[in-house]
Formats: structure tokens, sequence, C-alpha cells
């Protein structure tokens, strides 16, 4: 089967293993809703949060929704909007292999992404 290969690939597919693991910290104040449905929602870089719940959610995910950049050029105050398709794929590549880590065998993703990028996400 073919693999797709770009500028930084090499580094890309060390990336999810050499992220250190952290702890999640509780901040109460944030949180809302019953605690005992076990949902979710982790404000932090989005890297350390995935490795952070591996020990305890690894193949236990139903469902994980992500907003990657567009990558359309726009401002964003939050992430960087217009990267090089290299620089793109070595960002989501590491964050793809966590995600699928997580899941369950009958889990979903859904990626919230326009069509452009939505070609090399699937590659």
């Amino acid at each position: 089967m073919p693999t797709l290969q770009w500028l930084g690939r090499d580094e890309a597919v060390l990336a999810a293993d050499k992220a250190p693991f952290r702890l999640l910290e509780h901040v109460a104040d944030l949180s809302a809703g019953d605690a005992d449905f076990g949902n979710l929602l982790i404000q932090g870089d989005n890297l350390d949060a995935l490795k952070a719940l591996l020990p305890v959610y690894a193949g236990r995910v139903k469902c994980i929704a992500i907003d990657p950049p567009y990558n359309t050029g726009s401002a964003f105050q939050q992430y960087e909007d217009n990267l090089e398709h290299s620089t793109w794929l070595s960002l989501m590549y590491p964050r793809m292999q966590l995600i699928r880590d997580l899941l369950r065998e009958d889990g979903t993703i859904w990626v919230f992404i326009d069509d452009p990028e939505g070609d090399y996400l699937k590659a």
C-alpha cells in the first residue's frame, strides 16, 4: 500500500510517542453538569490532553470531535491558520494517532474541516 510522504513526516510519526504524559487538573470553576456521566471538556494543548487521557481511556472513547485549523489563511488568535501542507500534516498526524488509540472499536471521530484540507486529512 502506498504511503503518503511529506517534509517532516519522520518526526511527525514519532511525535505522539515523544509527547510526555501529563496529569489532568480538575478546575471546579470551569466544570458543569453531572460528573458521574463521564463526559469531559478539556482546555489546553490538544496533544498534551490526548496523551493525558490514554492511561485511563485508551480504547474506551465512543466519540471524539475535533476542529483543526482549516488552513484558509483566516486570522485566528488561537492558532496559525496559514500553514504549508507539510507543516499541517505534521501537526495533525500525532494527534490522529492518539485519537485512534483512544477510540473504541465502534467509536467515531467527527472532524470539522473544509474540503481542501479534508483530502489531506483523509490521506
